[in-house]
């Protein structure tokens, strides 16, 4: 019993401290969000055995902006969407650690936490909910835009597994905001300047259309084959629409590599890759 209290304390203390090395996070919808109405309690936190955390019971979707110095920014900004099949997020490897990496290459990086549609006895949805909290996340980076020192017209997003499918969506199903809307964030435009479509999901749905933003795709050549063919083959969709796309598949590696201390083979490289391909396509330098 006594072990057991212990390893209870030595846990709390462990999200103790990683909860307190990350920034405050910001409400997309400070009122309430639309859809959710009537569902309250708190975020659940679960540890994986390898330390990763998983987080559930989404009812109030926010940002966690990470914020370069203000002498190292370069003024572009990524929204990093976590996997985690619509039922969990999984913040750490596949959000946390890489907006702290974006950082250091002075981008800033905004963590979302959107709602689960797939979570037990959730009544959310993915095209609704999850969808609506995707395209607000970009509405509210570029009505901060000052404040967060980004240049508005340089925030892509990234995702990884289901964070994939929504920022896939996102570059497919946009608008130019509402200019008359009483909520200023809506006056904001949804489309991301570019995507990053990391394993995402449903990769056989992706259907670009000619004015999608800019792609840069990765997977593993292990992972299923719905993911690794089908990206392959979005590659080319993007490629007969005439939108700029490149493609990495680690012939290593399998679904959910995002980014881990430790580690090794090509794919260990991929986000020294995204930021290459966002230096060749002009998003890490001032207009």
């Amino acid at each position: 019993m006594r072990k057991f209290h212990c390893l209870v304390a030595l846990m709390f203390g462990v999200l103790q401290a990683l909860s307190a090395a990350e920034p405050s996070a910001v409400l997309l919808w400070p009122q309430g969000a639309p859809g959710s109405e009537g569902k309250a309690g708190p975020e659940k936190v679960e540890v994986s055995k390898g330390g990763e955390r998983n987080v559930s019971n989404i009812h109030a979707p926010s940002l966690t902006p990470f914020l370069p110095p203000k002498d190292r920014a370069n003024g572009a900004a990524v929204i990093v969407v976590p996997g985690g099949g619509h039922r969990v997020l999984c913040v750490d490897h596949e959000g946390y650690n890489i907006a702290r990496w974006l950082n250091e290459r002075g981008i800033a990086a905004f963590v979302l936490k959107h709602r689960l549609a797939r979570e037990a006895g959730s009544t959310y949805k993915i095209e609704v909910e999850a969808d609506a909290d995707m395209r607000r996340a970009l509405r509210l980076v570029r009505h901060n835009a000052k404040a967060w020192a980004v240049d508005p017209g340089r925030v892509g997003a990234i995702g990884f597994s289901a964070g994939g499918e929504l920022v896939s969506h996102a570059s497919i199903r946009f608008d130019a905001g509402a200019p008359d809307a009483a909520d200023h964030i809506e006056r904001e435009r949804s489309r991301p300047d570019f995507q990053g479509l990391i394993y995402p999901g449903r990769s056989t749905d992706i259907l670009p259309t000619t004015n999608a933003p800019p792609a840069f795709l990765a997977c593993g050549y292990n992972d299923r084959q719905d993911i690794a063919e089908g990206l392959a083959e979005a590659y080319l969709r993007f490629k007969r629409a005439g939108v700029p796309a490149e493609l990495h598949i680690y012939s290593a590696a399998g679904h959910g590599f995002g980014m881990r201390a430790g580690m090794k083979g090509a794919v260990a490289g991929w986000a020294t890759r995204f930021e290459e391909w966002m230096q060749d396509r002009g998003f890490l330098t001032p207009p």
